[in-house]
């Protein structure tokens, strides 16, 4: 990994800023590649600081495909970690178009520039939504793929046109991770999950309420067949999901095609995720209970047995309330008064 130079799309973001601090540790240098439409250049400048090292940086939009060009002409890439998309599974029911051109074209556009500048190894944030409902728990990979939404189509899209390229020419070397729910911070508390508008995640919304930027928390169903009637979810920490990232793109260099969940393997219902950050945070969290959302299941969890057997990917934070805490720190640094 030491020297090699890796494009981060989408490396502005929660998910990227704590992927680049991964690479920097280990000696990669790292090009970032963001429009800054749902995230803030503030927080390159923070994994910086934690780093010490420097982060090329590129604002842009992935359907520009002269600015593509551009920077794979002037700039040694050796591999890309692909995470820049819209990601909100509401919205993107509510305005498919919007998630159909800019996710699924932004990646036609990347996958085109690297082909002609013959950077051919790409990993790829993929996601839980690709199973759609599921037909047996834990999830494991060999789960049919039937997504119930445009971004969980999106998704898959993205998954078929790395599997079609790939079998036109096998130089492609290529890693589908996966997510469950990702949630936590980097334990400096300086870089996190900072949306512009609304949280669309139980994590963040809970800590908003709990620093007082939101009345209370809305539960969708406490009616469901679990222990205490709400949804169960599988939680990985963020930072288990930026090691998988360094792991897969190492792997890559002796393999050519991987596919990996990345989840606990343990799930947590909505109820326990409150009572968790009261806590941690030592505040009430508010709730009321509105009905059910239209195709939520019960139940989510993944079976990661695979990329723990074939990556020696193994999760270090599967504590909840440790998961909690760290999110704490972020969101009171974030919203300090």
């Amino acid at each position: 990994m030491r020297n090699r130079t890796i494009l981060v799309t989408g490396g502005a973001g929660y998910i990227g800023t704590h992927i680049c601090v991964e690479l920097l540790a280990e000696q990669c240098d790292v090009v970032v590649f963001d429009n800054l439409s749902r995230s803030h250049r503030g927080a390159i400048d923070r994994v910086e600081r934690i780093a010490g090292r420097p982060i090329g940086f590129v604002e842009g939009d992935l359907r520009d495909a002269a600015l593509l060009r551009n920077l794979f002409a002037h700039r040694r890439i050796d591999a890309v970690i692909h995470l820049a998309g819209y990601k909100s599974v509401g919205e993107s029911s509510a305005d498919p178009l919007l998630y159909y051109d800019n996710n699924v074209g932004g990646m036609i556009a990347l996958c085109r520039a690297m082909d002609e500048a013959s950077v051919r190894t790409f990993v790829y944030s993929s996601s839980a939504t690709v199973y759609g409902a599921p037909q047996f728990l834990p999830m494991t990979e060999r789960h049919p793929l039937s997504p119930t939404t445009p971004y969980g189509q999106c998704k898959l899209i993205g998954e078929m046109l790395l599997d079609d390229l790939h079998r036109a020419d096998a130089r492609w070397k290529i890693a589908r991770l996966r997510y469950f729910n990702p949630v936590g911070e980097h334990a400096s508390g300086t870089i996190g999950e900072d949306p512009r508008d609304e949280p669309a995640n139980l994590v963040p919304y809970v800590a908003q309420v709990a620093v007082g930027r939101r009345d209370r928390l809305t539960i969708f169903g406490d009616d469901y067949d679990t222990p205490d009637g709400t949804c169960i979810r599988d939680y990985i920490h963020v930072a288990d999901l930026a090691d998988a990232h360094i792991l897969a793109l190492a792997a890559l260099a002796q393999h050519d095609r991987m596919i990996y969940n990345l989840g606990n393997g343990s799930g947590f219902s909505v109820r326990q995720v409150i009572e968790a950050a009261r806590r941690v945070t030592g505040h009430a969290i508010p709730v009321e209970i509105k009905p059910r959302r239209a195709g939520d299941p019960a139940r989510l969890v993944a079976s990661s047995e695979q990329a723990k057997s074939n990556l020696g990917w193994q999760p270090k934070h599967p504590d909840l309330d440790d998961i909690l805490a760290s999110a704490w720190a972020w969101h009171q640094q974030r919203y300090a008064r």
